[in-house]
């Protein structure tokens, strides 16, 4: 299995692409429940090509952007390339570099299982101002529905490590926080795609085969299927429910 800090290396124009965002009602609850004032330092941690981070800083607040991978970190960086606001931080989550007591929220989406979560724990408390918070987010693809089942079972049956992945994107986190609360919002989402779309999603997928690699034609073909049978004016709707955990109390 490839490292964590090289996994999307190959990956990074579709995952710029297609990798979905993260809903506006998200962001308002954050700014409500943490309160943070214009200016207010964030750390970002696998912050990858910036999806995530580029809403936050539409919040004014600083945002250090903390992301190993190369190909990623430089995605974001011409990305957010006239935002004054973004750092560009080479480190991990474990390892961050960033000053002590420093930091009023820490947020990870879509990340936190390449983090070891001891250290990074321990390094989260360290960087964290007192009183502040850190939002563990994902969005979690709908299951529910003819063509969620059906997507779904392309990626069984095609991806690499898929089962042990997926798994890993909700874990217990009761422990993490402790001995702070644990606190848990959801929100709707939705992500509409053309065929190119839906086939750059699911390439943008670290566990899915590339062009050349066993399995490729046969997981471009049936997502061809796929779409063929379930895109209505031409787009597919991939359904998400995204889910914020954070520490309702001092993190410790």
């Amino acid at each position: 299995m490839l490292q964590p800090e090289k996994r999307f290396s190959n990956r990074v124009g579709n995952y710029v692409k297609f990798r979905p965002t993260y809903p506006a009602s998200l962001l308002q609850f954050m700014q409500q429940e943490f309160a943070l004032p214009p200016g207010a330092m964030v750390a970002d941690v696998g912050s990858g090509t910036g999806i995530l981070t580029a809403l936050l800083l539409q919040q004014q607040w600083e945002v250090f952007g903390v992301e190993p991978n190369e190909p990623m970190r430089l995605a974001a960086e011409t990305a957010l390339a006239n935002e004054p606001l973004f750092h560009s931080i080479n480190a991990t989550g474990e390892q961050t570099t960033l000053p002590g007591a420093s930091m009023a929220l820490i947020t990870v989406a879509q990340a936190f299982h390449w983090l070891q979560p001891a250290a990074a724990r321990k390094e989260f408390a360290r960087i964290l101002q007192p009183g502040g918070h850190v939002a563990l987010i994902w969005n979690l693809r709908l299951l529910d529905s003819p063509f969620g089942q059906a997507f779904e079972a392309i990626k069984k049956t095609y991806g690499t490590d898929y089962e042990k992945i997926r798994k890993a994107h909700e874990p217990e986190l009761a422990d993490f926080f402790a001995p702070a609360p644990l606190a848990i919002k959801s929100f709707r989402h939705a992500q509409y795609l053309d065929l190119d779309g839906l086939k750059g999603q699911l390439l943008s997928s670290s566990y899915m085969p590339l062009e050349n690699q066993p399995g490729y034609t046969e997981m471009i073909q049936a997502t061809t299927d796929l779409y063929n049978r379930f895109q209505q004016n031409g787009m597919v709707e991939i359904a998400y429910e995204t889910k914020l955990h954070y520490n309702a109390g001092p993190l410790g």
